[in-house]
């Protein structure tokens, strides 16, 4: 084997040392360490596996439509939510529930950007445009910190958006918040997956069946020898390094051990399972709810074969101004929102609602026609919050959030109500609540004042 050269530059040393195992990206897998120190198992009472889902409708409702009549299990869902009927023993309509750190306060506007921002982490993002972003680990996060290394793949994020991490888009806000539902860390977005064929390809890889057996075979013999070549290269040349490179080499073993434990892990798992479905076509479909339910159905094939347990799905950015010409809407969601109570625009906004209704009941159908390996439905063995960040977009209130709680979480929850809590109910109680049950716990998120009970 040729040994370095003390005379490496610096990007000759990282080209030479790191490069051929694409040291970066694998560096940002460090944050994931913890999930080797799981403490629980995210199983049901029947020993199947409990997965939780958290899906993102931008722009709020118009509540009038929405919000179904009568409380307690003798209610009647409204206009826009009349095709969850079918499922009206499965789901949990919550009234009450709000985000604080949505709110203005001293930050001024920017609501869009702070209402997707704070959905998942319950905390208040940095207003800035630059590079400062900071904000806080979400609740899906949270969960992948504990039961992440139970499965392949700790999460799954998926949105109907292009990516965005930088860049001014609300009123002061960088487009990180608003295009990122799932944060690893304060600084950290979870790159969001919107092309439902990378997404099939991340969790099964390309090709048929045997194809995609013989790729992970040859992939996982590569990183090896590679890994191998490359601990013997970094031994032999940290007696030559000064001490700034020698902390940098140190720092580059350090992410060579984490790859090591991560092809470990997929080692562990063995090869992939058979989806038993093709293949998506390649690049995003056009029409968008062909994209939406393609990606609700990765989600499905996902919690069925167990590669994960944990998912987010940003169906469009708070904020999105998509027109629905299918509907009979051309105007942009968004500026619809800001309707000012005219009853032409709200009846529009409704066959959006209506609309985003319809793909929920989709997925919910999916879920429930699934046979778990517990002989009860994927539905059942799941915990699936539905919602938005805003209320009333045309006043940007963060209160009396439209929340939906589908699933049974494999008999601890009740659903099949519509229940009022009491106004101002932080939303992250809800999130303790799943992570609770999840075998996940933590101690707050945001503004939380303890675990939901009555659900």
């Amino acid at each position: 084997m040729n040994k370095p050269s003390i005379n490496l530059g610096r990007r000759a040393f990282l080209r030479g040392v790191g490069a051929t195992v694409a040291l970066p990206s694998f560096r940002s897998l460090g944050a994931e360490t913890k999930a080797a120190e799981a403490v629980a198992r995210s199983v049901t009472a029947t020993g199947a596996p409990l997965r939780m889902a958290y899906l993102y409708v931008p722009n709020g409702v118009i509540m009038d439509k929405w919000r179904p009549e009568g409380v307690g299990s003798d209610f009647k869902f409204n206009h826009s939510m009349k095709s969850l009927d079918p499922f009206k023993k499965d789901l949990q309509i919550i009234k009450g529930m709000e985000q604080i750190n949505g709110t203005a306060g001293p930050d001024g506007a920017g609501d869009h950007a702070r209402a997707g921002a704070t959905f998942l982490t319950g905390a208040r993002p940095r207003k800035t445009a630059g590079a400062d972003i900071k904000l806080g680990i979400s609740v899906d996060q949270m969960a992948a910190n504990y039961i992440g290394s139970e499965t392949r793949l700790s999460s799954l994020e998926l949105s109907c958006d292009a990516v965005r991490k930088s860049g001014r888009c609300d009123s002061g806000y960088s487009c990180a918040y608003q295009y990122n539902l799932s944060w690893r860390s304060a600084t950290q977005p979870m790159t969001p997956e919107s092309n439902p064929r990378l997404v099939f390809e991340r969790l099964f890889g390309g090709g048929s069946n045997e194809e995609r057996k013989k790729s992970l075979a040859k992939r996982r013999a590569e990183k090896r020898s590679i890994l191998d070549i490359v601990m013997s290269d970094a031994k032999s040349m940290n007696k030559q390094l000064g001490r700034n490179d020698r902390n940098k080499l140190d720092e580059y073993m350090t992410g060579v051990r984490e790859i090591e434990r991560r092809i470990e892990k997929a080692e562990g798992f063995g090869p992939p399972p058979n989806p038993g479905v093709d293949a998506p076509e390649e690049g995003v479909p056009r029409e968008y709810q062909e994209h939406i339910r393609l990606l609700f159905d990765m989600m499905l094939i996902a919690f069925k074969t167990d590669q994960t347990r944990i998912s987010s799905f940003l169906l469009a950015h708070d904020g999105s101004n998509r027109n629905f010409t299918h509907l009979g809407v051309s105007e942009g969601h968004h500026g619809l929102s800001h309707h000012r109570d005219d009853r032409r625009k709200m009846d529009k906004i409704v066959k959006i609602d209506t609309f985003y209704s319809e793909q929920l009941a989709y997925f919910l159908e999916r879920m429930k026609s699934t046979e778990d390996v517990d002989g009860k439905s994927l539905l059942h063995n799941s915990m699936i919050v539905w919602g938005s960040g805003h209320s009333d977009a045309n006043r940007h209130t963060h209160d009396d959030l439209p929340i939906i709680l589908a699933g049974n979480a494999g008999g601890k929850f009740n659903p099949g109500r519509h229940l009022e809590l009491p106004v101002e109910t932080p939303l992250n109680n809800l999130y303790m609540r799943m992570l609770h049950e999840a075998g996940a716990p933590t101690d707050r998120i945001g503004d939380s004042t303890g675990v939901l009970k009555g659900i």
